[in-house]
């Protein structure tokens, strides 16, 4: 597989489901390319195990999904996303 997609909600029960460590066991470790939530995409580099923050669902602050998001992320966002 060249590439790694991850579809899933951003929170479960209201708590983040993206954590700054798993909790459950791992069927494969630094393996992810990208994740995409109803709220957010994030890019993966799996090098350097970092996450960056590329996209925002229309309607969504990037405050929104700091307060959602347990795991630390870099953001590179367009400017038209800032503006939202």
């Amino acid at each position: 597989v060249k590439k790694v997609v991850v579809l899933m909600e951003h929170t479960a029960g209201g708590k983040p489901k993206l954590l700054k460590a798993c909790t459950l066991p791992l069927t494969g470790k630094a393996v992810v390319d990208v994740v995409i939530t109803e709220l957010a995409v994030f890019s993966i580099d799996r090098a350097q195990g970092r996450m960056t923050l590329v996209e925002l669902a229309p309607g969504v602050t990037e405050a929104e999904i700091r307060d959602k998001t347990e795991a630390d992320y870099e953001t590179k966002l367009a400017l038209a996303d800032i503006a939202n």
